[in-house]
């Protein structure tokens, strides 16, 4: 520690040597400092505060009813646009900052300053801090920094007008776009719409008889009509077999009954009511000889034959029965069979539903038969149908969907002339009329701090470039030989004086500086000014 504190000692006292060098540095440095902070141009700035507040009393009336408007997105795409060459050269003729630009360089230049210099801030609030739902209100700060105020208020005056009028023109714009392009969309698929409706007309026309209808489709119908056939079938069957039983029990029946008293039909052997047996028994025989042989087999011959001679002789005797003769006596002893006319009736209505039920057979047959022509050809034609008909579904639903947002355009439009968006400019462009920039008390203490650290700095650099040694431990150190003796100073009078004085004058040297340094301080920016008025 002793050790480090000798050497510090020793380094003041070789800077002590170079004490008027260093205040020499240190008065140069700050006075061409100085000088450079009063040359430079005062920086007015300009701003001015834009309140948007997209929570208008139409906007939970429209909801649903017209198209939406992405507020905040337009708000910031407007944003960009400000700073955009084509408008930032706008107002640069506008506020005349092109008047010195001579070529395209410089106006690149031009732009380039105004597009770094121009400030857009955005501060967004929640709207449901203030009692809104799904809006938010936008405090936008547009501001811009010139050397002459005068240009720097109507350079802010010129954005806060193309930000309102961007704003509003670019919202009108774009619902005029988006009008034409549905208008264009509508046309187009209404000539694809009226296109579809004739290919699904024209294909109905050509495969008449092919299209499934209520019935369902080729397949559904088939197997529908296979289904009806062979229930048909089935109950034809039994029919069939009704029938049988019911000619079985006929042929079983007498159709009349006997009388209470006897006739004389009975005293001749054969009666009309065994005649009528006999003939039906004849008649089943010869259609059991029928299930086995041709009409040309003799039995089949004989029997009909036989059957035509009863009924013959059944037809005699009824006659003589009704003109009154030998026979007329059996007919009064007999008397209708109310079973025998019951099963006659059951069999009639069989016969009925067997000639119904053959007609029904038929028909499905012939239905099936159909179907099954046209089996490789019917599902090629659903096929195709089914893709007709679901182009001109999803036309149609394109067609009907693009209506309902040209209608909602509309209303959109109708929404913005009233004006679903409020500007408010709070505070218009104004400027201080003092400069914000530079900052000239800093920059003067940064000049004289810059001074004296220079004076210290080249103090520093002669003492090592001419270096001494101010005692005896230096010496033996830089040498590496022992220090026999060491002879001290001594100063007369005079020198003393003349050292004192040194002293006195290095301090009012010092003093000055800072006195410099003040009045410089104090002057600021009045004097900077008065100083560009001189130069210029």
């Amino acid at each position: 520690m002793h050790e480090l504190i000798g050497n510090l000692l020793v380094q003041l006292r070789a800077l002590w040597r170079w004490r008027w060098l260093a205040v020499a540095v240190a008065w140069g440095i700050s006075i061409v400092a100085w000088l450079v902070v009063m040359f430079l141009p005062n920086v007015y700035e300009s701003s001015a505060r834009i309140y948007v507040d997209t929570r208008t009393a139409l906007k939970p009336v429209l909801q649903g009813i017209a198209v939406e408007q992405d507020v905040d997105s337009q708000l910031n795409l407007v944003r960009q646009a400000l700073l955009s060459r084509p408008n930032l050269e706008k107002v640069a003729r506008a506020t005349d900052l092109d008047v010195s630009v001579g070529n395209a360089a410089d106006m690149d230049k031009l732009v380039q300053s105004l597009r770094d210099q121009v400030m857009i801030k955005l501060q967004q609030r929640d709207a449901n801090s203030t009692g809104g739902a799904n809006a938010t209100d936008s405090l936008y700060t547009i501001s811009y920094r010139h050397p002459v105020r005068e240009k720097s208020l109507a350079v802010v005056r010129n954005l806060v007008a193309s930000f309102v009028d961007d704003t509003i023109g670019g919202k009108r714009t774009d619902s005029d776009t988006a009008q034409r392009f549905l208008r264009e969309q509508i046309r187009d698929y209404e000539q694809r719409l009226s296109e579809s409706e004739g290919r699904l007309a024209d294909f109905k026309k050509r495969n008449v008889g092919l299209i499934p209808g209520e019935k369902g489709d080729f397949f559904s119908r088939q197997a529908t009509e296979m289904e009806a056939l062979q229930r048909a079938q089935s109950e034809l069957t039994l029919a069939i077999n009704r029938r049988a039983e019911l000619a079985r029990q006929l042929r079983s029946s007498r159709p009349y009954t006997p009388g209470t008293s006897a006739g004389a039909g009975g005293l001749n052997g054969v009666g009309p009511t065994d005649l009528s047996l006999r003939v039906q028994e004849t008649e089943a025989k010869l259609e059991d000889l029928l299930l086995k042989y041709t009409d040309k087999h003799p039995e089949v011959i004989s029997l009909r034959d036989t059957l035509k001679a009863l009924k013959a002789r059944e037809a005699k005797e009824l006659a003589d029965i009704r003109s009154g003769g030998s026979g007329s006596g059996a007919i009064r002893s007999l008397s209708s069979n109310p079973v025998y006319q019951n099963i006659q009736l059951q069999l009639n209505q069989a016969d009925v539903d067997i000639a119904s039920l053959r007609g029904a057979v038929n028909q499905h047959t012939a239905e099936v038969a159909s179907l099954r022509k046209i089996v490789d050809t019917a599902p090629e034609v659903e096929q195709e149908l089914s893709r007709l008909n679901r182009d001109y579904g999803v036309t149609k639903a394109q067609y009907q969907a693009l209506v309902e947002r040209l209608e909602k355009a509309k209303v959109s439009e109708d929404a913005e002339q009233t004006g679903v968006v409020r500007f408010e400019v709070i505070d218009p462009p104004s400027a201080d009329v003092n400069p914000v920039a530079p900052n000239r008390f800093l920059l003067t203490l940064a000049g004289l701090l810059a001074g004296l650290l220079g004076g210290l700095g080249t103090a520093f650099v002669a003492s090592q470039m001419a270096p001494t040694f101010a005692n005896a431990v230096s010496l033996e150190n830089a040498t590496g030989l022992p220090v026999i003796a060491a002879v001290g100073s001594y100063a007369p009078k005079s020198t003393t004086t003349a050292e004192a004085s040194d002293r006195r004058k290095l301090a009012i040297a010092v003093a000055a500086l800072a006195v410099v340094c003040l009045l410089v301080t104090l002057i600021g920016g009045t004097g900077a000014g008065l100083v560009q008025r001189i130069l210029s």
